[in-house]
């Protein structure tokens, strides 16, 4: 089983490093940086985590393709690849729509944009020449002067059916993000159908030990709004989850409602043993790598690694 860790966006820049650092040392496969509006640029937090360890694989995810130029997004990304050959993995998304909206980045259409931009980004990493006239990637004699030796994997970060579709023409494989279950797994691939080999990512929240439901709550305070819907759509569970979000005042209400049974449905929590077999019902399901969202101590998840 490969497992990962997720470095919080909201870590202190001081603590940064030693995050990825400990990381490396405690045995887990990689490290996965994210790219939220407001906090942190991925290809920076990117660099710098790669210069800081030797070994660890350093995914982004995900770059938003609304907010992006593909022709630069593929210039960065060579870059990262060119210094640390087999090192990084690429994550590419359409950007949360009120993310988007907020920094004027909205289009009219997202699948399109995403398959553009992943079309586009993939060719040019490859050393192709590139010269496109579509809806939103417009491209002529474009080519990278220097492409990677290793080509990095360019993953879609997407949850519903259409852009997991996407994902599967298009990518070299999927990030989902947090929840995911077995069921929704099994949901995601069917979408996805890809031809060939296709890399599947689940991003799971997780703690350890005795607290760790109540430690993990509060991370999946969002899974009851609308975007979350496919996350729970293809679970047993989805209509419990939806009465409980309509019962509760509050996202932070919500959370708090969920029954330990249903956080463990959700989370990689509770007893050591528990939390193990978690994921690996998720790797059964399909997951190629589950990458642990931290509610806990980084040295208490180094145990499920």
């Amino acid at each position: 089983m490969t497992v990962g860790v997720m470095l919080p966006r909201d870590l202190a820049p001081e603590q940064v490093l030693s995050f990825a650092e400990a990381a490396e040392q405690l045995g887990f496969a990689q490290l996965w940086v994210v790219e939220d509006w407001g906090f942190r640029g991925g290809i920076a937090q990117a660099a710098a985590v790669l210069a800081a360890t030797g070994r660890i694989t350093v995914g982004v995810g995900i770059l938003p393709a609304a907010a992006r130029n593909a022709a630069f997004t593929a210039m960065e990304l060579a870059t990262l690849a060119e210094l640390f050959p087999g090192r990084v993995i690429a994550g590419i998304g359409h950007g949360m729509p009120d993310w988007m909206r907020q920094v004027g980045a909205r289009v009219a259409s997202p699948l399109t944009l995403l398959a553009e931009h992943l079309a586009a980004v993939r060719a040019l990493l490859r050393g192709e020449r590139v010269s496109t006239e579509g809806r939103y990637v417009r491209l002529t004699d474009a080519v990278l002067t220097s492409p990677p030796s290793v080509v990095p994997p360019v993953l879609a970060g997407v949850r519903g059916p259409k852009s997991l579709a996407v994902s599967g023409k298009h990518a070299d494989g999927t990030l989902l993000a947090e929840p995911v279950t077995p069921e929704y797994l099994a949901s995601a691939k069917q979408h996805i159908a890809a031809g060939g080999p296709h890399q599947l990512v689940a991003y799971a929240v997780a703690a350890v030990g005795p607290d760790s439901y109540d430690m993990v709550r509060p991370a999946l305070e969002w899974i009851g709004e609308p975007d979350w819907a496919p996350h729970l759509a293809p679970t047993p569970f989805a209509d419990e989850v939806a009465r409980l979000r309509a019962a509760a005042s509050s996202r932070a209400e919500f959370a708090a409602s969920l029954p330990d049974d249903l956080v463990a449905k959700l989370a990689i929590a509770g007893p050591l043993d528990v939390a193990r077999r978690r994921i690996g019902e998720l790797h059964e399901a399909g997951a190629d790598v589950v990458v642990l969202v931290p509610a806990g101590p980084l040295p208490d998840l180094a145990q499920l690694v």
